[in-house]
């Protein structure tokens, strides 16, 4: 199975209908907010008229790596190869959000004289019908389009979403001269007439500060039209398939004309929004807008901010931005200019540097370069000043010399200036004073090591230096954190809650120790979430040649696959029935936590784990999952929805010789199953089990089995009448 990025899996899962009654429950098309994430890993079950339906449609938030959610009636969607883990296909079996409901009719009001009408028109070649005394009425709450817009839209990625708050921008009396330099370009000011504008430059460099300072000297003006701030490390800020979409809501939002347009746009094709790129991009903002006094509205020549466009997922979806912003810049279908960022990766650039791209856009390079220096100084004195009031400390403190040896390790980053502030700030800590010590001594050890031009090696120092203040016991854990965060990609606090069996205090107390990197944003423990200040550090966390014996991936991952294979031994071993769950000793539940919830939750982050892709099995650790008891496994886990396994993922990190004894497609051994086409089988010999549900030629369920409904069979199928 093709391997992409990991991303969001929403899934609903499936009941047995009811045999008694032989019915199903209709599903709710009521209008509901776009979820901003998981909420739980029991997402809430609409019936279907058949257990063997492989589709899980209607999604929920629910995040799974390596899944592609299963259609009943379309084949998969292939994705495109890659590495790394998988990106779903859409949105053929993946609607990213809720179920829109009809346009409402209204009930008619009777006429005091009968009317009849004969079918015509929309009633084309019916016949034998009247209808008598009927209104038809269009009565669609104004905005309800806008309303449907805005939940496939990226809130969170605007400028001036409470999610980004506070936002980075740029320091009083720091960046002026590019500040200055794009937003005279966007009031059409400077010697620059391209209508695209590319700022490149490596990361933490402060592309995003810049971006940010633009659009709040821009909005005040009137010259903003949109933003859209991405963000690899936050799952609702890098979804290419909203940019569009984001763009048009905001446009909408300020511009009366266009919302009235787009609103009925919307009511009456709710799909556009679900189409690909190029055809949002005609239906959403070009056809609409001909509709719009551009210059009198006042959006002729508005800017379009898009920053960090290489961290939108995707690097074809990337180009096609690109490319797609470029051609209505060169035909004028839009009225506005557009300001983009990113990091010069070799695709972006050829896409800029193309001949269809380069003759509509300029170009401002942003380098890493000493001759900010003055600015980081700046900024470091004005924020140590601060601190220096808040606690009260003497006038002397910092020191000159502590100050130059701070701006000289900063080596031209802001990104690195503005984490070493927030260290010397921790809270956490025996205070500013001795923060500020550890940073110095931590400079001067490391200046003999780190290579003049080699910046990526100093934020590297100090990043390890920021994981090995914490103890070792919350190190391990906030790990397993980082690693729960990035494969399941942001789920609430409460999920992480519930496999690692932390409270939410001592949750809370494990993300603090690592806060100069990341925050946690939300009110409560079901909402909260991980923001990371710059995704450069989980990048960092990623990659084993740069965070080396701190790495979440490689033999973190495998070890910590090995630590629950262990414990679902030991369940499994002690317990009868999901009724009667007897943990380890060791196993302490938060409070209000179920047995079996945290079982389900633990037995679906094992095999989460087991389908990461390039994170093979050890033999050890294979044989003895092959000596699970697969049954016991799946009958443990009570009356939950079930989770997706894509079991081919699972089968491609085991050896050759151990895959068939774990996991194998084969023919239903049930002779009474009436399933003809094969099935994933789980274990061998006594050990031996067969999901029931299954989609598709890629996976299965993780759900209970024990004892299905008469005439059904465990793998899904209905079972011939034998008789």
């Amino acid at each position: 199975m093709p391997a992409n990025r990991s991303r969001k899996l929403i899934a609903r899962h499936f009941p047995y209908p009811d045999e008694a009654t032989n019915t199903t429950q209709s599903e709710d098309l009521t209008p509901r907010p776009r979820p901003v994430g998981l909420a739980t890993l029991l997402p809430q079950e609409p019936p279907v008229s058949s257990p063997t339906s492989s589709a899980l449609q209607h999604p929920t938030p629910f995040l799974l790596p390596n899944i592609r959610t299963p259609a009943a009636s379309q084949p998969a969607t292939p994705v495109p190869p890659s590495t790394g883990l998988t990106t779903l296909p859409y949105p053929e079996h993946l609607n990213p959000a809720p179920a829109i409901s009809s346009p409402a009719i209204l009930p008619h009001t009777p006429s005091p004289h009968m009317q009849h009408f004969r079918g015509n028109g929309m009633f084309h070649k019916a016949q034998n019908f009247t209808i008598s005394n009927s209104q038809f009425v269009d009565s669609s709450p104004m905005g309800f389009g806008l309303q449907a817009l805005l939940r496939y839209s990226m809130p969170d990625a605007f400028f001036n979403s409470s999610a980004r708050y506070p936002p980075p921008k740029c320091h009083l009396g720091t960046r002026n001269d590019y500040i200055a330099l794009i937003t005279n370009w966007a009031l059409e000011q400077s010697d620059r007439k391209e209508p695209v504008l590319w700022m490149h430059g490596p990361f933490g460099i402060g592309k995003s500060a810049i971006a940010q300072s633009c659009a709040e000297a821009l909005a005040p003006l009137n010259k903003l039209a949109a933003t859209l701030f991405f963000s690899r490390s936050n799952a609702d800020r890098d979804d290419p398939r909203r940019v569009i979409t984001s763009i048009a809501y905001q446009i909408a939002a300020t511009c009366p004309t266009f919302r009235e347009i787009i609103d009925q746009r919307m009511i009456s094709d709710p799909a556009l929004a679900m189409t690909s790129l190029s055809t949002q991009f005609e239906n959403l903002l070009v056809h609409p807008l001909r509709g719009v006094d551009t210059a009198e509205s006042g959006l002729d020549g508005r800017v379009v901010i898009i920053d960090g466009l290489d961290e939108c997922r995707g690097t074809a979806e990337q180009c096609e931005i690109i490319k797609i912003i470029a051609t209505s810049a060169r035909k004028r279908t839009t009225p506005f200019r557009w300001f983009i960022t990113s990091r010069p990766e070799d695709s972006i650039s050829r896409t800029m540097n193309s001949a269809v791209v380069s003759p509509v856009h300029s170009y401002i390079k942003l380098p890493v370069s000493r001759a900010i220096d003055h600015e980081i100084l700046v900024y470091l004195t004005d924020e140590l000043r601060q601190v220096r009031k808040d606690y009260s400390l003497p006038d002397s403190w910092p020191s000159e010399e502590a100050l130059t040896l701070l701006v000289e390790r900063c080596a031209g980053l802001w990104i690195y200036v503005a984490t070493m502030v927030r260290f010397i700030k921790d809270e956490n800590s025996l205070g500013p004073e001795d923060q500020l010590q550890i940073v110095i001594e931590f400079a001067k050890e490391v200046s003999a090591n780190v290579l003049q031009d080699n910046p990526l090696a100093e934020m590297d120092f100090f990043y390890t230096l920021i994981m090995q203040r914490v103890s070792s016991k919350l190190r391990t854990i906030a790990r397993k954190i980082l690693l729960i965060n990035h494969v399941l990609m942001s789920p609430p606090l409460s999920i992480m809650s519930m496999i690692l069996c932390l409270s939410s205090q001592q949750l809370r107390r494990v993300c603090t120790s690592i806060q100069s990197v990341m925050e946690v944003q939300g009110p409560d423990l079901e909402s909260m979430r991980i923001k990371f200040y710059h995704a450069s550090f989980l990048d960092f966390m990623k990659d084993p040649l740069r965070s080396k014996e701190l790495c979440i991936m490689g033999d973190f991952l495998i070890g910590y696959r090995q630590e629950l294979l262990g414990w679902l031994h030991e369940v499994c071993s002690r317990s009868t029935d999901s009724s009667h769950i007897v943990f380890p000793l060791s196993t302490v539940l938060p409070e209000g936590v179920s047995h079996t919830n945290h079982y389900y939750r633990a037995l679906t982050w094992f095999w989460t784990l087991c389908g990461v892709p390039e994170h093979p099995f050890d033999s050890e650790t294979a044989m003895s999952l092959e000596e699970l008891s697969f049954g016991k496994m799946l009958g443990l886990t009570g009356r939950n929805n079930g989770w997706p396994v894509v079991a081919s993922r699972v089968r491609d990190n085991l050896s050759a010789e151990l895959r068939d004894g774990i996991i194998r497609r084969a023919n239903c051994p049930i002779p009474e199953c009436k399933r003809f086409g094969s099935v994933w089988i789980l274990g061998h010999g006594e050990n031996e089990t067969i999901p029931r549900r299954q989609w598709d030629s890629d996976g299965f369920m993780l759900e209970n089995n024990q004892d299905p409904p008469d005439r059904w069979c465990f793998c899904g199928a209905r079972r011939r009448n034998l008789r």
